[in-house]
């Protein structure tokens, strides 16, 4: 199908909560295409993760990439996060060029289904915990910057306002 651009920090679509696939159209060709294009926007490198959001569509589905596995959930929820929450450096495609450490729980599990509507969990540690827990966010409207402490996020939003990518 296709890569597609990635929305950036300051896209109202990033701030709008992701509306879930309704059960009627888990398998229709829209979504099919919808989870293509998530697979093909993801296998770019340096990618972990890609929202439905941060490529214009406001539903609730994601696809990973994390130590060569390829893959996405629809409706997912995080059901289980797990271990003393950590510090870990942390980017997001959304805000090109930036990485602050982030607090997330050292391991997560995530549940969903495919396109068939077949159950799917996903879970982790290390990158794919954070991964999880980061695209799940954005489907819930969170970009990672809003989570940080809040001397962090002034001194990053600073850091984003002066980005040639910023309008």
């Amino acid at each position: 199908m296709t890569v597609r651009p990635i929305r950036l920090f300051g896209d109202p679509v990033l701030r709008s909560p992701a509306d879930p696939i309704r059960p009627d159209a888990v398998g229709s060709q829209g979504i099919r295409d919808l989870v293509q294009d998530l697979i093909d926007t993801v296998k770019e490198p340096g990618r972990a993760g890609v929202a439905a959001p941060q490529i214009g569509v406001g539903v609730r589905a994601f696809s990973y990439n994390v130590d060569g596995e390829v893959g996405y959930v629809l409706n997912p929820e995080i059901v289980e996060v797990g271990g003393e929450p950590e510090l870990m450096d942390e980017g997001c495609l959304s805000v090109p060029g930036l990485s602050y450490p982030t607090r997330r729980s050292p391991y997560a599990k995530v549940r969903g289904v495919d396109v068939d509507g077949a159950e799917v969990v996903l879970e982790g540690t290390g990158l794919m915990a954070e991964a999880l827990q980061h695209e799940v966010d954005h489907l819930d409207r969170t970009v990672y910057v809003m989570t940080l402490d809040p001397d962090v996020r002034r001194r990053l939003l600073r850091d984003i306002r002066a980005q040639e990518w910023f309008p």
